[in-house]
């Protein structure tokens, strides 16, 4: 008897009894429903955190705060720079040097008072900077303006200081003055520096992120630094005609301000702010931040916080599915019960089987394919509702959480998801036990009396 004919067999013995199979398939598919649906709030409530965490960062992305070398703290320099680009399966190493003053820009008749940042444009490349508009500066003169830069502008012609309304994509190309100043001889010295915009930056995945920052060139930063004479553009305190002459009790404030001008000399070694080492791969992330931590630096990324979330998640959605089987266990009962009596009323044409000579294993597997059958069944029907269920569930749980709560649902919520791997484990798990709920049903069915069997056919 081939496994056509078995299955073929089946279906008209379960066609004979289309209620109570229909019930089974249906207490079935509610079980594996309920089982995904449940484990899929695990899956969603994951995804929303990890895309929450990882919204403005990567996962290749390794944040090195600085190195700590006899007790102290020292933040870093070039060699150390050089050093994290040497590590094995480094993509890039970028980092930023923000000017240490109120940078005034102005455009027509609009200005700002926005952060102005020094950066590698050239390892930012590497490290596959995403852009809303434009393109990566190529000349010292060119800047990337961050995506909230031009609503930052305002018109100082007008009393009533109006926003801008230009977008964002019309100040590409458009040349913007820097305006730095020091102060020399109890005068402030200002300096303008023309610089042209030919990028956007991405737009923050958060809403409550504004990037008005101005990304410029480590040649841009030279000059502002030329100028101030001071790192990064520090400003130096305003002295009093006392302080510059050194006479008096004011000789002090003099000392001091020539105490800060050499410390703050352009000619010494410069230190790095935001220095991020980008691996080649996320597989390779933890090797590098375990080659960097040996080395002394202190050093963070999102992978490592990923994995104890990982961790913690893994373990939810185990008891969730630990949850959801026992429904499944509890379709398991009726099933056993469809092929106790389906085995009780088959039972002449069990006899007239042994009578010609069908093996006891082809019997039992008859039993066996019915009861894998209606649990397959009650698997599929059970994972398509689920996916529905989940569906409606994603789209109607604002609209509750804001008539009820009162509040807006937080930003990028997944309150049920399901992966492909769910499905297939609940499909797994259903035929798993109707199988087992078969066993004893068809080894009963092999042990039917023949002459019994027949008898009652008289």
């Amino acid at each position: 008897m081939t496994f056509k004919d078995k299955l073929s067999f089946v279906r008209q013995n379960m066609k004979k009894n289309r209620s109570r199979v229909f019930m089974t398939v249906l207490a079935t598919a509610m079980g594996c429903a309920f089982l995904i649906v449940l484990a899929s709030v695990g899956f969603g409530l994951q995804r929303s955190v990890v895309q929450q965490i990882t919204g403005d960062g990567l996962l290749t992305e390794i944040s090195v705060h600085g190195k700590s070398l006899d007790g102290n703290y020292y933040p870093l320099a070039d060699k150390d720079l050089a050093g994290l680009k040497a590590v094995k399966n480094v993509k890039a190493v970028t980092h930023k040097q923000f000017i240490q003053q109120n940078i005034q820009f102005y455009w027509n008749e609009f200005e700002a008072s926005a952060p102005a940042v020094a950066v590698d444009f050239e390892e930012e490349a590497k490290a596959g900077l995403e852009l809303s508009a434009g393109g990566l500066p190529t000349a010292e003169h060119e800047v990337i303006a961050g995506f909230h830069f031009a609503s930052a502008l305002k018109g100082y012609k007008e009393k009533d200081e109006n926003i801008m309304t230009q977008n964002n994509a019309e100040m590409i190309g458009k040349t913007i003055e820097m305006e730095a100043s020091q102060w020399e001889g109890g005068k402030q010295l200002i300096k303008r520096f023309p610089v042209t915009v030919v990028g956007i930056a991405k737009k923050p995945t958060k809403e409550w992120i504004k990037d008005t920052n101005l990304s410029i060139s480590g040649s841009m930063l030279q000059q502002i630094e030329e100028f101030t004479k001071t790192i990064r553009g520090i400003q130096l305190p305003q002295q009093t005609e006392q302080e510059q002459q050194g006479t008096g009790s004011e000789q002090n404030g003099s000392e001091a301000v020539q105490q800060m001008k050499d410390e703050l000399d352009i000619s010494k070694p410069r230190s790095y702010d935001n220095v991020n080492v980008y691996a080649k791969d996320a597989k390779n992330v933890k090797n590098i931040s375990d080659e960097i931590n040996s080395n002394g630096y202190t050093s963070y990324s999102i992978a490592n916080e990923l994995e104890q979330i990982n961790v913690f998640f893994l373990v939810l959605k185990i008891g969730l599915i630990f949850v959801g089987t026992i429904a499944i266990l509890i379709a398991s009962i009726g099933i056993y019960n469809t092929m106790t009596m389906a085995v009780t009323e088959r039972s002449q044409d069990i006899g007239i089987m042994k009578a010609i000579g069908a093996h006891p294993s082809t019997i039992k597997n008859i039993f066996l394919i019915e009861s894998s059958y209606i649990g397959l069944q009650g698997a599929v029907v059970g994972t398509i509702v689920a996916y529905g269920i989940s569906y409606v569930v994603n789209i109607a749980l604002p609209f509750v959480i804001l008539n009820f709560a009162k509040e807006s649902s937080p930003e990028g919520l997944i309150f049920s998801y399901i992966p492909w791997s769910l499905s297939l484990l609940c499909i797994a798990i259903s035929f798993g036990v109707a199988v087992l709920s078969g066993v004893r049903p068809a080894r009963r069915a092999t042990q039917v009396d023949v002459l019994k069997a027949l008898r009652r056919d008289i």
